[in-house]
């Protein structure tokens, strides 16, 4: 043999080969491969289920009546688990990514079989008729479960489920560790409208945040409210609940079917034309937010009702009435015009009443309050329409 070959060194075995003796000997068991980890002064152990294993393995413990303590997680809400179905089949059907979250399940330690392997990785077992109770993600399993069953059970059939296995029998203690998992911020709507797929209500407004100069760069992509203090007037949601009232007349509508580019494009020609011509907006339309002062904001959103959420929800109900749904799928300038000359200032008659409410005993040095509730924007809205004469 030549001295120039070096000597060939034994392939490493794979983990397939390593783990064939223990699914051998537990063939009739449940078995999967698995991380243990620790936290909180317990043992955990991160597993991957298969989608088909799920609904036999995992079973929900939810409280029932008035009585919390029947149960180790929350009572079911009506509703939820369809509508994480809706979503998972919405996506499957149309070859889209989606994603869930974790599940949280517990065991009792002596229940199942843990073989170390080293470093953290272990094998799993399960033996028949063990269940995980879930801490948290009853919903997900249940629509995961009636997925499954469904005649469209094809569509998830080869997807799988991460599930951290908390090692735990204390009773108490699981209910407990549901309270805390649940100890988490709600996502502002902004955020969750800012992170939303480019389509429908979602793709015109993060368009129209670009391409309007009374939002652009004026606007809390984030928070519930805009902060004065970094200059933002507006928030991502209050700008969609305008635009699906622009198009729908009503705040909720998705704009599914609506065309992202058109739509957009038609909606910001008509808003710019409307701010550049409105009295009360044109100044913080033109100007740019390194020229914008603190104050300047303030004084704006103090004034004017077109700084605040329900300011642009009755502008985007009154734009409904000038959209051409029929013929030229545009706005008609000379209405939206009109609507530009009003007074939208908050001492204007048009909104006494109605969306401005003025107190007799002025508390907080303020002297009125705003008021956003549905019928107060109905009849600041038919009010409008009556001084137009478009009624």
């Amino acid at each position: 043999m030549s001295d120039n070959n070096p000597p060939q060194s034994n392939p490493e075995p794979g983990i397939d080969e390593l783990l064939a003796p223990y699914f051998a000997k537990y063939h009739r068991e449940k078995c999967y491969p698995g991380l243990i980890f620790q936290q909180g002064k317990r043992k955990m152990v991160q597993i991957n289920i298969p989608a088909n294993d799920l609904p036999t393995l995992l079973q929900a413990k939810p409280s029932t009546g008035n009585d919390p303590d029947s149960g180790k997680n929350r009572p079911e809400v009506k509703g939820h688990a369809e509508e994480i179905k809706q979503y998972i089949l919405k996506r499957a059907r149309r070859d889209l990514p989606w994603i869930l979250g974790t599940l949280t399940a517990n065991v009792a330690p002596d229940k199942i079989g843990i073989i170390e392997l080293g470093r953290g990785i272990c094998l799993v077992i399960i033996p028949r008729g063990v269940k995980l109770d879930i801490t948290d993600g009853q919903h997900r399993k249940r629509a995961i479960h009636e997925l499954i069953e469904s005649a469209e059970g094809e569509l998830i059939g080869d997807n799988d489920f991460p599930i951290t296995l908390v090692l735990e029998d204390d009773f108490n203690q699981c209910q407990a560790d549901f309270r805390d998992m649940a100890e988490t911020k709600r996502l502002d709507k902004s955020l969750i409208l800012s992170f939303g797929e480019f389509e429908g209500r979602v793709g015109i407004t993060k368009s129209l945040l670009e391409k309007v100069a009374m939002f652009y760069q004026k606007t809390d992509r984030i928070k519930s409210t805009p902060d004065s203090k970094k200059k933002l007037i507006y928030t991502t949601n209050f700008i969609a609940r305008a635009v699906s009232c622009a198009f729908t007349d009503d705040p909720s509508d998705e704009l599914k079917d609506f065309d992202v580019a058109e739509s957009s494009e038609i909606l910001a020609r008509c808003l710019n034309n409307f701010f550049s011509q409105c009295s009360q907006t044109r100044h913080i339309c033109e100007i740019s937010v390194e020229e914008l002062r603190i104050e300047d904001v303030n004084k704006f959103t103090d004034s004017c009702i077109l700084g605040r959420s329900v300011g642009l929800e009755i502008l985007g109900r009154l734009l409904y009435c000038t959209y051409d749904r029929d013929s030229s799928q545009d706005f008609e300038t000379e209405r939206v015009l009109q609507l530009a000359q009003l007074d939208w200032s908050r001492k204007s008659h048009l909104w006494e009443g109605n969306v401005v409410l003025y107190n007799s005993t002025p508390t907080h040095n303020k002297s009125y309050k705003i008021s956003s509730t549905a019928s107060s924007v109905k009849v600041a809205v038919s009010k409008v329409k009556a001084h137009l004469e478009w009624i």
